[in-house]
C-alpha cells in the first residue's frame, strides 16, 4: 500500500495524479498499458473511488491516458513531434524520428478537378487530374490519411508505381526529374468526418489536423496538391519563427 499525505495542503487527487505520472514517466506504466481497476487503485493508495476518478480525469485532460470503451483506461503513446521547417515527405519525417513508415494505397484514379483542386494545381475546373489516397502508418499505427492530386500527365505515370514502398516525393524528384523547390502549407484544426475517421480507426468528430500542401517545381509551377489528415492524439507540429527587425516607424 502507498499512503498519500492526508495532512498535506495538496489535495489527495493531485498527489495521486503525481504518483501515477511518476510511474508512467519511469516506465512502470508503459504506453499501451491498462491502468489497474478503480478498486485496486483505491486499496493500494487508501483513497476513495471519487479521488481515483478525479485523478484519472485530470490525466485524461492532459492526454496521458485515454479510455477505451468496454476495455478500460490505458496509457497513451507519446505524441510524435514534427517540425515544420523544411519541405519533407512523410517517409523522411518518420525516419528522422526513428519511426518505421509504411503505407496502404486505398484508391488511385483519374477524375475531374473541382474548383479548389484546379486552383491549387494551376488548372481549369473540370480538367483531368489523378487522385491518390493512402493511409500512412508509423510503427504500424495509423497516423495520416493522405489525398494527393497531380496533373493528369504526371499523375498517370506515378499511378503505375508501387506507392506502398515508393514515396511520391522521391518518385517526382528521382524518377520523373521534377525537383520540388518550395511548398505552401495551410494547417487547420478540424473534426474527423465519418469517412476520414473510419480510415484512421478513430471516432467520428475526433480532433485532427488538416494540412493543405501545394508543392512547386521550377518556375513556381505547382505539381502536387495534398490534403493530409493527421490524428490529433498522436502528433503535434512545431516550428521556429524569427522576429522581423522593426522599422524606424515602429521604434
Amino acid at each position: 500500500m502507498v499512503r498519500l499525505d492526508i495532512g498535506s495542503h495538496v489535495p489527495l487527487h493531485a498527489q495521486l495524479e503525481d504518483q501515477l505520472m511518476l510511474e508512467i514517466a519511469g516506465g512502470a506504466l508503459s504506453p499501451g498499458t491498462r491502468l489497474p481497476p478503480e478498486d485496486v487503485l483505491a486499496e493500494r493508495f487508501a483513497v476513495s473511488r471519487t479521488t481515483i476518478r478525479t485523478a484519472i480525469q485530470s490525466l485524461i485532460r492532459r492526454g496521458v491516458v485515454e479510455i477505451h470503451r468496454g476495455k478500460g483506461t490505458f496509457v497513451t503513446q507519446p505524441k510524435i513531434t514534427q517540425e515544420l521547417t523544411q519541405l519533407t515527405g512523410f517517409v523522411e519525417d518518420m525516419r528522422a524520428l526513428g519511426r518505421e513508415p509504411t503505407a496502404q494505397v486505398l484508391d488511385r484514379r483519374i477524375m475531374t478537378a473541382n474548383a479548389a483542386v484546379a486552383q491549387h494545381l494551376g488548372l481549369s475546373k473540370g480538367d483531368d487530374v489523378v487522385r491518390i489516397q493512402r493511409l500512412r502508418l508509423a510503427d504500424g499505427v495509423p497516423l495520416s490519411f493522405d489525398e494527393t492530386y497531380l496533373p493528369r500527365a504526371l499523375g498517370k505515370r506515378i499511378m503505375a508505381d508501387d506507392l506502398e514502398t515508393q514515396p511520391i516525393f522521391t518518385l517526382l524528384e528521382q524518377k520523373y526529374a521534377t525537383p520540388l523547390m518550395e511548398a505552401e502549407y495551410r494547417l487547420e484544426a478540424v473534426l474527423a468526418d465519418r469517412s476520414v475517421a473510419k480510415v484512421l480507426g478513430i471516432a467520428t468528430d475526433s480532433p485532427i489536423f488538416l494540412i493543405e500542401r501545394t508543392s512547386y517545381t521550377r518556375d513556381h509551377r505547382p505539381v502536387d496538391y495534398e490534403r493530409l489528415y493527421y490524428r490529433g492524439d498522436h502528433i503535434r507540429f512545431v516550428t521556429r519563427l524569427a522576429r522581423r527587425a522593426p522599422s524606424d516607424a515602429q521604434v
